[in-house]
């Protein structure tokens, strides 16, 4: 039987969000991993979107061609992932994506992009020196907004009255 638009298994749309970040950490078109296995970049755009199922042989070539091993594609498989679908289309697909938090900001292209753009930083030191400075920009912006929340909750306690 035919499977039908009603949904996808989520476990076939991780690992295909899993591969579609690979490709994209690795700048490698769709087009371009297509023909390393011998597809097409639609076929390919099935499996990253968990349309198409992967047999074992398939995601090990993918596997071999992204440079990671085969479990690379369950990390972070979400644990109730297995008794769960994922519907095909509309927002109801977007939103049970979107559940995963860590997995989607993992795989925004502007995360992709730095990341990828981060390790062309030569020389290494420099790049040591550009990663000491985002994370002390980070902690000075989460320095800065911790005052005014204290302020503010400083100002309800004071205007509770006191226990006796």
């Amino acid at each position: 039987m035919r499977r039908t638009s009603a949904d996808y298994h989520p476990v076939d749309v991780h690992v295909g969000s899993r591969m579609r970040q690979r490709r994209s950490l690795l700048g490698m078109s769709q087009s371009t991993l297509g023909k390393a296995v011998g597809l097409t970049f639609q076929q390919i755009q099935k499996y990253e979107r968990g349309a198409n199922r992967m047999g074992a042989s398939r995601l090990f070539e993918f596997a071999a061609v992204l440079d990671v091993p085969v479990a690379y594609f369950f990390d972070e498989l979400p644990v109730g992932a297995v008794h769960t679908r994922v519907p095909k289309s509309g927002a109801d697909a977007v939103r049970a994506m979107s559940a995963r938090p860590a997995l989607d900001v993992l795989s925004q292209r502007e995360t992709l992009n730095l990341v990828r753009e981060y390790y062309e930083v030569r020389p290494d030191a420099l790049r040591e020196k550009l990663f000491d400075l985002i994370r002390s920009l980070a902690r000075d912006s989460r320095w800065s907004h911790k005052p005014a929340k204290m302020a503010a909750g400083s100002a309800i306690r004071a205007s509770r009255p006191k226990r006796s």
